[in-house]
Formats: C-alpha cells, structure tokens, sequence
C-alpha cells in the first residue's frame, strides 16, 4: 500500500480488499489511518501478469453492474504489485507500485500538546525513515517538547446513507457555524477527558476561547448541530455540484459501518461445465449476438474464421446466446438473481459426471457411510478449487443486503467509465454433500404450511416492509426472494457442520466457508459446499478433504446432530420463532449453537432453525433427519 507521497505505509492481503480494506475504505496503521483511493488512481505500469481469468465471474459482474446503469467491464484485475517490491524497497519494482492511499481523516492531533489542525496546516511533519519498516511511518509535531511528539489522525468524520464521507468541520462547529472573530484560520486543541458514556471531547479556539464538546453533535438530537452532508467522496476527490439532500451523521473513523463491499464470488469450473462457453461468449460476443437461429451457427462454423466453433455443442452455444441477449436486453437483475445463476453451473459440476482433474478443480466421489445413506446420496471430496472474487461498490451506513437491496446506496469504485474492477483469487479444498433428494421433498412439502415454516415466512415479509426504502417507487413485493424451506434446512446443516469441524479438527471456522444450493420450485436443489475460503496455507493442506473419508464423516455428523440438541441458552433459544411484530430471520439459533462469523455464512446467520433438524420440543414430524441417526 502506498500514499499520496509514493511512500510505503503498510501491507493488506488481496482478499482484504475485497472485504475488509477496498477502495473507500479506512484502513488503521499503527499511527494513523488512510483511505484507500479510487479506481482511477491505481497504476500498473510495467505490470503484465494482472488479468484474473474467470468469464463466468466478469459476465456476473456485468449483470450487476446493469442494475446501476454502469457501463461493461472486459476485465478483473488482481492488485498491482511485483515480485521483489518486500524484498528491495528501494528498488524499481517498490517505487509507487501499490495500492494508493492518502491519510483520512486529515485532521490530526498533537498527543502532547492537543494542537488540532490539518494535515496541509504545516504544523506536522511526515516520517518514514526506513523504507524496510512501512509500520513506522508517522505524523509528528515539533512542540518543542523534547522528541516531536507523535501525531494521531482526529478521529471524527461525517456520513451520510448516500454514501459521502467527509471531515468534520471543527472550525465552524466550535464557533457554532460562524467565522472566528480574531483571524481567519485560528489554531484549534482537542482535548479528551475520557470517560465510558460515550466521547467527552472539548474542542476549543486558542485565538478566542471559544469552547464546544463533542456530544452536542452525537445523536438524534446532536444531527441538527450538524451542516447538511457536501456531497464528498475522498477516494475520488469529487464533491456533488449541488450537494446532497442527506443529512450527515458524526461517525468515529474506525466504525464497522462506515464501509460495506459489495462483492461477488465465483468458482473456477472444469472444462465443458459453462466455463468454456461462457469465455466464448465474451470473446467473440460482438459477432455471436447476432445469431438468430440455431442453422446460422452451424453455417459460421464452416467457416475458416469461426472454425473454433467447431469444438463446442451447437445447441449448448445457442442456448446461451439466447440467455445473453435476454439478460442484456431484459430488465436489470437483482443482486440475489446474479448469484444463484453462478449457483447453477457450480451444482451440475459437483453434483453431476466427475470431470478429469484441472489445476483449478479436481473432484473425487467417496463411499457414504451406511448410517449416514438415508440421510445423504452423495459426499465427494473437491481435492482442489479456485474462488475468484470481484468488488464491485460499496455502501456506507446502510450493509448491503441480498432480501433488501433497496435500503443501501451503492458508491461507484471510480469517477469515470472504467472497464474493469479488483478482484483476487484463492485456491483451496472442500466437502461436497448431497441431501437425499426424496427425503428433502417430502420434507418440503411436509413443512412447507406448517406453523413453524409459516412464522419464519411471515418474519421475512415484515423484515422486508420494516426496511422498504422510502426512495422505492415501484411495486413492493415483501416476499421476494423468500429462500424457502429448503434452504432453511440446509443452511441449519451446514452450519452444524461448520461448528463441528471448527470444533474437533482444529480448523479455524472463520477459515471456512459455506456455499448452499438449494435452488427454486421449479430447479430445486439439496446441495452444500464447505471449503476452505482463505489465502494461506491452511486452505490446501487436506485437512479439510480428509473428513469427508468414511469413518471421520460418519462421526463428524453424528457429533453435530448431537451438539444441536442442546444449546446452553436453552431454553430460550429452543423455543424462539419468530412472532409479530419480530422480523429477525432466525428460530432457534445463537451464538452459542449456530451462528459462525460473518465471511463464512453467506446468508450473515440468518435462515437458520435447529427445531427442523432434531427434535427440540418431542415433535419429531417436523424434523428433516431421519430418525435413526438421531442420539
């Protein structure tokens, strides 16, 4: 990472930039934060080994990007950086290469003499010394105090639900919206007095003594004290020409919801699974889009220029030029449309024939263990797997969310067109389980109207009313995207098995993470993956594949079926569901049982139910498991 100096300030992971530390994001150094900058700042010159290939991935973003009137992107691009830029710091391959970033908030204080003032105010002076130790670069004041002392970024911002971050304003706040009467640009002290209510922070103007704390701009009643939101977004430089009719809200720079990506994810799928047409397709898309008929692909394929349509499936190949062109010229998706059609070609790869082994994907089917038969009809051990992943935006204040997209504001990665977006790829190992598909239908249909499936579908639709936008101006359907009971019961499981083997086999849950294939009415599918989802080591050891062998399986499932009939918040978890007026989307579930951190749940702990997979309450009709694997 570097700053707007081209000097080194730190290091992230590249899955850290599409989750944790992306573009518009703050990210903490030891002694001061920085915000990582738009896509129009990022340089890859004399860069050549970027481009991540994965087209399934690029056509999704594509998709998504159609919801927001954006323009086409032909490529997903890992971070810049070159091999020998740690090694040599001083080198060619270090000098600017990086992620760029500037300090934010630019603000800072003096931590011996609470001198406020900003960054281009020529009271502080930047440091870093030794470009072996990035950790070391810092802001200091000559106070004359002995040693300047260390500088730390004041660590109030604005925000509003459109998206803008700003700095505070402490001039105008502490002279409440007026100039100061003695000179122009007054030297300011923040002073800190601690405390564990909420901030007690006194700003003060050394030239007129005037006084303000901090708490009269927090809360509901504190917003009005507040100017209205200017429109800024730093990691583009702009401001809106007219400003924006949000209010702003006081944020402490390091808050979780100051920033939330908006990210997809695909796998890498062996040859003849959809990788290759889909790749095809956006190669030579301008020539295929004009296919018309099935006849007219089989004349350009006689064709010297178009002799490479010889190697594929005519009928495969105009099947999905047809879903292209509908998908192009059809209403904009939405974001949970986009996701399950990546789903559908990852489930007939794992689900269907076993394909030859590629660097990317290698799939070996195992024995079910005979207990375990009337419950599962396929586990498979995925030997090897790639994951590619692209951000494409991001929110702030309001998280984005798949069963209410219309709540949050998408922020734009760059000021003008740009045709291509960050991604980055992890490599890594996973268990593939089949639910006996007889078993989950008659289940399904079981349960479908049952009381306790009905409480969690009638949470939903109020989840979805209590967070309608007020900007919303078409029709609003509150059951949309309602996922069903089928993928209650599967994420239930999958979680399960999550905990267990965090549990038992050593693996961090945090390190794992799940993908649920539960389809449609009309494509219903009882499918779960759980690999390792993390960029080091502990992805592709075969840990994780070795617990899908016969006997390890056996016990890891009768283990979670069993941890699931307990829960030390019993019996208040064992008897939650979800009543009006709650709108929460779990039944019994919690910490202690089933929720697993936030970047392995793909549903963020929602959907989940222990009373359909062990009996909680006697009743064993509503129970998915069959009941001889029960403890």
């Amino acid at each position: 990472m570097t700053t707007w100096s081209n000097r080194r300030v730190g290091a992230v992971r590249p899955s850290h930039l599409m989750f944790t530390a992306g573009v518009g994001s703050l990210v903490d150094l030891p002694n001061f934060s920085v915000l990582v900058r738009g896509l129009d700042a990022w340089s890859y010159s004399g860069i050549t080994d970027y481009d991540i290939d994965e087209p399934r991935l690029r056509a999704a973003v594509n998709r998504s990007l159609q919801r927001y009137g954006r323009g086409q992107i032909e490529q997903l691009r890992a971070a810049p950086w070159l091999e020998g830029a740690d090694t040599d710091p001083r080198g060619w391959a270090a000098q600017g290469v990086g992620v760029p970033a500037a300090p934010f908030p630019q603000w800072l204080r003096c931590t011996a003499c609470n001198v406020l003032a900003a960054i281009d105010s020529d009271e502080f002076t930047f440091l870093n010394a030794n470009p072996r130790a990035p950790h070391e670069a810092k802001f200091v004041h000559d106070c004359k105090r002995g040693k300047p002392p260390l500088a730390v970024a004041a660590r109030f911002t604005l925000v509003c639900t459109a998206g803008h971050l700003d700095e505070f304003p402490y001039t105008p706040y502490v002279h409440h919206g007026q100039a100061c009467g003695k000179i122009p640009r007054p030297k300011l002290r923040m002073k800190d007095h601690g405390g564990n209510q909420a901030a007690n922070v006194t700003i003060e103007c050394v030239a007129c003594g005037a006084k303000r704390n901090i708490r009269e701009a927090m809360g509901e009643r504190g917003r009005r004290h507040l100017p209205h939101c200017r429109g800024r977004h730093p990691h583009l430089g702009t401001y809106a020409p007219n400003g924006c009719d949000q209010n702003s809200v006081l944020m402490v720079a390091g808050a979780s919801n100051q920033w939330f990506p908006l990210t997809l994810s695909a796998l890498a799928l062996p040859k003849g699974q959809g990788g290759d047409i889909d790749k095809l397709l956006d190669d030579h898309w301008p020539e295929l889009e004009k296919v018309e008929d099935r006849s007219e692909l089989a004349f350009m394929a006689r064709l010297p220029q178009f002799g490479f349509l010889k190697e594929f499936d005519a009928d495969a190949v105009f099947a999905a030029v047809a879903a292209r062109k509908q998908g192009t010229e059809g209403p904009a998706p939405s974001a949970p449309d986009v996701q399950a059609d990546l789903f559908r070609p990852e489930w007939d790869a794992l689900s269907g024939p076993v394909p030859p082994p590629s660097d990317d994907f290698a799939l070996r089917p195992v024995p079910v263990p005979a207990p375990l038969g009337e419950l599962f009809s396929d586990v498979r051990q995925v030997e090897r797997l790639r994951e590619a992943r692209a951000l494409i935006g991001f929110t702030r204040l309001d998280a984005p969310d798949p069963e209410s997209p219309e709540i949050a504001t998408r922020v734009d990665l760059s000021r003008g067109t740009q045709n291509w977006v960050p991604a980055s790829e992890v490599r890594g190992e996973g268990i593939f389980l089949r639910v006996r598909d007889d078993l989950m239908a008659q289940w399904a249909a079981r349960m479908e109207k049952s009381p306790q499936m009905e409480a969690h579908r009638e949470a939903y639709g109020r989840f979805r009313t209590n967070r309608k936008s007020d900007r919303m101006t078409s029709d609003f359907d509150p059951f949309h995207g309602w996922p069903g009971a089928r993928y209650i019961a599967l994420h239930t499981l999958s979680h399960l098995l999550i905990r267990t083997i965090a549990l038992e086999c050593g693996y961090s849950s945090a390190s794992l993470a799940e993908r649920i294939y539960a389809g449609d009415e009309q494509n219903p599918r009882t499918g779960i993956l759980i690999y390792t989802s993390v960029p080091d080591s502990e992805g592709t050891l075969g840990g994780l594949v070795s617990l899908a062998e016969e006997r390890e399986f056996d016990r890891i499932v009768r283990r979670a079926l069993a941890d699931a009939g307990h829960c030390s918040a019993d019996p208040l978890c064992s008897e939650r569901l979800p009543h009006d007026p709650g709108d929460y989307l779990h039944g019994a579930a919690c910490h202690v049982c089933l929720f697993v951190s936030e970047t392995t749940c793909e549903r963020a702990n929602r959907f989940l139910d222990r009373r359909f997979l062990v009996p909680l309450s006697g009743d064993k009709e509503q129970i998915l498991t069959p009941v001889g694997l029960l403890p």
